[in-house]
């Protein structure tokens, strides 16, 4: 049978979106060989002694500390704390730090730099999967060895104040708790406020061993407003406050026996825009405090605070309340907060985590013996029986102190090289879905096919003796796999009879390309009927397309250029400008000159868009071929205005993305520089912000209002009117005659308000769309539908956008208006340059909107426009949306102009194709890369948050693909050999 390139090209897209989903599946696993609580059970092992001698320490040390606070403040950026920020709003806590009885550290979190994932380091000293990035928004019970449960375990009473996901994650762990959704990213002080009310009464009672604080809000600012906003300094002296009052409480409840311990962390830090979730130091390093009298008050210069991991937290808290140290943690013991202690204990305590280490170590490794951590381990053990052999002779010597400063340095060095190696083994890839995902890259499009159906042999393979081979062989390479495996794959976790389908979608998809394949090769043996419509010449502009794609997917293998990508695509269009430039020099000047003809057909062509846009409503109107054959003389016209503007045009696109680029700084190597963005969202030029928000959103209506009707002018006039008084009402902007110290609310009202008319211009679009396609054909209500939809996706992106970021959206306008009107037009481009160029520039204004391949920049703020809680569902879809928005407003004008300035059938569905196609070839190269690159440094900080990226692409161009196909109007038309 034959399909049509459009259904050919959403057909494949699912398929392929399926098979990044098992990719993903198999490259982001859960993590394997995590013991269970159950399974971590178990004797503690004996101190070292040498044969003939028993050690009478047999039993895990006793607790350090009677009580422990923890004060988890959530994107607690180290320079908080120990810059000249900390210094300004947290006086107490850097008297502490510097003069007082504590220990400073900077402690290192890995990728991704979320929530949920941290909590899980922090807790279980493990590194989490880089796929908690999707889970975060739904944690599940941690079923894990954990400090939390070995606490519980132990008899030790937990109450937790804070962030509702340590509920989720240690579900009836705690004696007492009050839960607060994270999710919720306008709130600043509630959150805080359902933490600290519970304060005073929980310190003045002694009915508790550990207390945990999470706080929020300061978060919650760096979403909203940035690092540097003036809500950040009050937020922190808030804090410095709420750690005074614990720790005087905690000075004023000790006894002479224990001493307690107030531990200060942050889960993650902050980017420069507010955001987290990447690699940048600002995102990795956290301040780490140990506060108790039981340490050496300090003296002296302050010096500055050490490197740690943050998975060293749950192994030393483990030693100083006396628990076990969770059997998956990878981290090390925090040698100075027992340092006060004597040899023997600290030789103990090092003692302890590298036993730990070690046996992690040969449960995840075959050949631990020969790692030089497990010898270097083994090396110290021994030596620190020697040590216990003197000790309990009474030799109280100077060797004997020597020798344990030698058998402590053995150890440290041990713990350090165990757990580096045990950083590279926490996650295992399955290879097997990773493979299956090839066979189903196959059934992406063969090749750019000038014709806009596509022949597949569908029948015959089902039939056929090929089918059934490869049914057979993908079974034995199954029955293979899984046997010769450890672990069961993906296909086994299946129902039979699903696992036995998904093997015969695969054994049609390959038997029909190989037919086509082979139909293919016996065509081209066959002599051209006419061999002189066979050749064609390529052009500067499909030179520059095909050089364009390829050098972008050979990019792709170098991290520098992933996370830069953005130049990459800035060069791409501006150098497809340059050669517009070219080509309209060449139509108005050189063959004008050269090829009379052409320039009558030239004169012809601008008196055409004349006439069309004077006479339709919309200004992407319908013309066919005819029309362009029947224009009268235009040469007063081709003299006029509208020839320079043509001209004019693609330097004065060059200008607005040169105007796009100091918008907003992205990428890493210059993400730190300031950018006109940052000057904007100041608190000093919030008048300026409020102008430029203000012309903006006029700009904005001009740009979209000429091509929509009357009811939907109405609706977008009041729309925009509602989004700048949702902004005014949460603070971002003000009226002219409003005041700053209005109070601030969280603007649901009027975010209702505006989605209200984004859903009455949809409705009203896709009513349009509906009469078109079922009661008649008349293309002017599809144009005009579809014009209107897009109308009320560019509404929903001015609600969703920062108020600095709303020029992004005017220049999208405009650049879609100048180069339809001057420039694809009169040029005469066919479907698929002009899908190319529209997905060229859609990935370039994906980056102008501050985006990069970093999950730092994603703003989650979007998804929680216009809601009074998290409700799951609405805030994804509003983060994607407002993610992709560059892509996708590209994409539906690349649909409105398609349907409106080419008469074939064909165009909507070949460029349907070629958008696919250019979705495709990315994907499946990056995925063959990636999967060479897994052992490669920056496959996490780098490659990783990439492939999530290209994934969820995917699936959004899947849905546009399957729009483009539902909107071609020859869905019913039978193709004819």
């Amino acid at each position: 049978m034959r399909l049509r390139s459009g259904v050919f090209a959403s057909t494949c897209l699912l398929v392929e979106a399926l098979g990044v989903a098992l990719f993903l599946r198999g490259f982001f696993p859960v993590p394997v060989r995590s013991l269970t609580r159950r399974e971590a059970r178990g004797d503690p092992p004996a101190e070292p002694a040498p044969p003939g001698t028993v050690s009478n320490w047999t039993k895990i040390p006793p607790p350090l500390f009677k009580k422990v606070v923890i004060v988890l403040i959530d994107a607690l950026r180290d320079d908080f704390v120990f810059g000249s920020k900390g210094k300004l709003f947290m006086p107490y806590t850097t008297q502490v730090v510097e003069k007082g009885t504590s220990y400073s550290f900077i402690a290192e979190a890995k990728p991704p730099t979320v929530t949920m994932p941290r909590i899980k380091a922090l807790m279980t000293g493990s590194i989490p999967g880089f796929i908690d990035v999707i889970v975060n928004l739904n944690s599940p019970a941690l079923l894990d060895d954990n400090l939390i449960w070995q606490a519980k375990t132990a008899g030790k009473r937990i109450i937790f104040y804070g962030d509702d996901t340590w509920v989720k994650l240690f579900p009836k762990h705690f004696v007492e708790y009050d839960g607060t959704t994270s999710f919720f990213v306008s709130d600043f002080t509630e959150v805080d406020d359902n933490v600290t009310r519970h304060l005073d009464r929980v310190l003045k009672r002694e009915d508790w061993d550990v207390l945990i604080l999470h706080y929020l809000g300061l978060d919650h600012i760096g979403h909203m407003t940035g690092p540097n906003s003036p809500l950040v300094g009050p937020k922190l002296r808030e804090m410095d406050n709420i750690l005074k009052k614990i720790h005087i409480s905690l000075l004023s409840k000790e006894e002479a026996s224990l001493p307690n311990l107030l531990v200060v962390c942050g889960d993650h830090g902050m980017s420069e825009t507010g955001s987290h979730g990447g690699s940048s130091e600002g995102e990795v390093h956290t301040p780490l405090l140990f506060i108790s009298s039981a340490f050496e008050k300090r003296s002296g210069p302050p010096l500055q605070p050490e490197v740690v991991q943050q998975t060293d937290v749950a192994s030393t808290l483990a030693i100083g309340l006396g628990l076990p140290i969770s059997r998956n943690s990878v981290g090390n013991l925090i040698l100075p907060i027992v340092g006060g202690k004597t040899m023997r204990e600290q030789l103990r305590f090092v003692h302890l985590n590298g036993f730990q280490l070690s046996r992690l170590l040969q449960e995840n490794t075959l050949a631990y013996e020969k790692d030089p951590g497990y010898e270097r381990f083994k090396i110290a053990e021994k030596s620190h029986g020697n040590w216990i052999k003197l000790y309990l002779e009474g030799n109280n010597s100077e060797i004997l102190l020597n020798l344990g400063k030698k058998v402590l340095k053995q150890y440290l060095e041990a713990l350090k090289m165990l757990s580096s190696s045990l950083s590279k083994q926490v996650a295992q890839y399955d290879m097997y879905s990773m493979t299956v995902l090839l066979l189903l890259l196959l059934s992406v499009s063969k090749a750019l096919s000038s014709r806009a159906e596509f022949e597949v042999p569908l029948s015959p393979p089902l039939f056929s003796l090929l089918f059934y081979l490869i049914c057979l062989m993908l079974g034995a390479v199954h029955v293979i796999v899984c046997t010769s495996a450890e672990s069961l794959c993906y296909f086994c976790s299946m129902p039979w009879l699903t696992a036995v389908g998904v093997m015969m979608l695969i054994s049609v998809l390959m038997c029909g390309i190989l037919s086509a394949v082979a139909k293919i090769c016996g065509n081209s043996r066959l002599p051209l009927k006419n061999p002189v419509a066979s050749s064609s010449s390529w052009s500067e502009i499909d030179v520059l397309i095909l050089a364009g794609t390829v050098g972008h997917v050979l990019s792709l293998g170098a991290s520098s250029f992933i996370e830069e990508e953005h130049q990459t695509w800035y060069f791409l269009i501006n150098t497809l400008c340059l050669m517009l430039c070219q080509e309209l020099c060449r139509n108005n000047f050189l063959l004008e000159e050269s090829d009379p003809q052409h320039s009558t057909t030239v004169k012809q062509t601008f008196d055409s868009i004349r006439k069309a846009s004077e006479c339709k409503h919309i200004d992407i109107s319908a013309t066919d071929d005819s029309k362009l054959g029947k224009a009268t003389s235009s040469a007063e016209f081709i003299k006029g205005s509208d020839k320079w503007i043509s001209l004019a045009s693609p330097w004065i696109i060059l200008i607005c993305c040169r105007l796009l680029r100091s918008l907003n700084q992205t990428g890493v190597q210059w993400a730190h520089r300031p950018d006109f963005g940052h000057w904007l969202t100041s608190s000093e030029h919030k008048s300026e912000l409020s102008f430029l928000a203000a012309v903006s959103l006029l700009l904005i209506f001009i740009l979209v209002q000429r091509r929509c009707s009357l009811v939907s002018k109405i609706a977008m006039a009041l729309g925009l009117l509602g989004v700048y008084s949702y902004r005014a009402a949460i603070g971002n902007v003000i009226f002219p005659w409003q005041r700053d110290s209005k109070e601030i609310s969280k603007g649901i009202t009027e975010a209702r308000f505006v989605y209200v008319f984004v859903l009455g211009i949809v409705f009203t679009g896709t009513k349009d769309l509906l009469k078109s396609q079922v009661i008649s054909a008349d293309s002017s209500i599809k144009c005009t539908g579809l014009w209107e939809v897009y109308s009320g996706l560019v509404l929903l992106s001015a609600l969703l956008f920062r108020p600095h970021n709303l020029p992004v959206l005017v220049f999208c306008l405009l650049i879609q208006t100048m180069m339809t009107k001057y420039i694809w037009r009169p040029l005469k481009f066919d479907a698929a340059q002009i899908t190319i160029m529209h997905y060229w520039f859609g990935q370039a204004f994906f980056y102008f909107q501050g985006n990069s391949n970093g999950i730092a920049t994603v703003d989650i703020s979007a998804g929680f426009v216009g809601l009074e809680g998290y409700v799951e569902i609405p805030a994804i879809f509003l983060t994607a949306f407002a993610t992709y928005a560059g892509p996708l407003l590209w994409a539906i004008h690349l649909l409105c102009y398609l349907s409106s300035e080419f008469s074939s059938s064909a165009a909507v569905g070949h460029g349907c194709f070629c958008y696919a196609l250019m979705r495709s070839i990315p994907v499946a190269i990056y995925i063959v890369l990636v999967t060479g690159l897994r052992y490669h440094l920056f496959i996490w900080s780098v490659f990783s948050p990439k492939l999530l990226y290209e994934a969820v692409h995917v699936f959004i161009t899947a849905a546009v693909c399957l729009f483009f196909t539902a909107m071609d109007q020859n869905h019913s038309q039978k193709v004819q050999d």
